[in-house]
């Protein structure tokens, strides 16, 4: 069952349908253009909750990826983050046709960035006003990749995958939070419920294959935050043990003029340990006064 967190969560919400299966989306209306919130790897759009607290009148949509939280989980599937920035899409003209801003968080970022180069392209369907990259691999070379993540991306990927438990999966996710803010029980038991839900945790290692496509289509997806033309931020928080400030000093050379905002000590997770601090930064970067 889950925790009545993730239930009042999903009673928010509702599915879409698109082609491969459907989606969980959540969205709220206000004043424009509305925030589009992408999450990261292994979670969910349950780690903005407390974000879309704190955005006051602001019309705002999220979802979870295809394979993640409350969405479908198919298998046997190749999940790519070139299919997931279509289902963002099909979201999109579901709910704000209308231009949007964008907050973006680990493997989210990578759909993110998919997304400013159709832009670039010209082939996107719907208007990127502003955009805010958080705390995710974007330049994977300058990642601190964790073991589990190594191993679940390549041949030995799903028998780990198999013989991930509760307790193994959150002894690792623990260590992505900071001392200071440490994982709490409610979001340990919250975050297992939906990566456990429908046997998520057991396709891991298909999930896992965006590291591959960030290696991949490296090229396409630097060259667009090189090249996007609009505003886009960077709110980092210095702390993370995977996604280091390393990998913002790469951002830092491929955007200098980029505003940065930092999030001194917090882990990878800072919109769940510190959602105020975490909620000002982004409507500072993305302008939302």
């Amino acid at each position: 069952m889950l925790p009545a967190s993730v239930r009042q969560w999903q009673e928010g919400g509702r599915m879409l349908s698109t082609s491969t299966g459907s989606v969980f989306m959540r969205s709220a209306p206000g004043r424009g253009p509305a925030v589009l919130l992408l999450h990261g790897f292994p979670s969910s759009s349950y780690d903005f909750r407390g974000v879309v607290d704190r955005l006051g009148d602001r019309a705002w949509l999220t979802l979870d990826f295809l394979g993640f939280g409350l969405s479908d989980k198919p298998r046997p599937h190749r999940y790519s983050l070139l299919e997931q920035a279509d289902i963002v899409q099909q979201v999109v003209a579901d709910v704000a046709p209308g231009p949007v801003v964008l907050l973006a968080h680990d493997m989210g970022t990578s759909v993110a960035t998919e997304l400013l180069a159709r832009d670039v392209s010209g082939t996107l369907p719907f208007e990127i006003r502003r955009a805010v990259l958080t705390n995710g691999s974007v330049i994977i070379e300058r990642a601190s990749l964790r073991r589990s993540q190594k191993i679940l991306r390549g041949p030995f990927g799903p028998i780990l995958a198999r013989l991930t438990n509760e307790r193994s999966f959150l002894r690792g996710f623990a260590k992505l939070f900071s001392p200071s803010h440490p994982l709490s029980h409610d979001e340990a038991q919250a975050q297992w419920a939906l990566l456990a839900r429908d046997d998520g945790h057991r396709i891991m290692n298909l999930l896992c294959a965006y590291l591959n496509e960030r290696v991949r289509f490296a090229p396409r997806w630097h060259g667009a935050v090189r090249d996007w033309d609009k505003p886009l931020g960077f709110l980092w928080a210095t702390g993370d043990p995977v996604a280091t400030p390393n990998v913002l000093a790469g951002l830092r050379e491929l955007r200098p003029a980029a505003e940065v905002i930092e999030l001194p000590g917090i882990g990878h997770y800072p919109q769940i340990e510190v959602p105020d601090e975490f909620a000002a930064g982004a409507q500072q970067l993305l302008r939302l006064d």
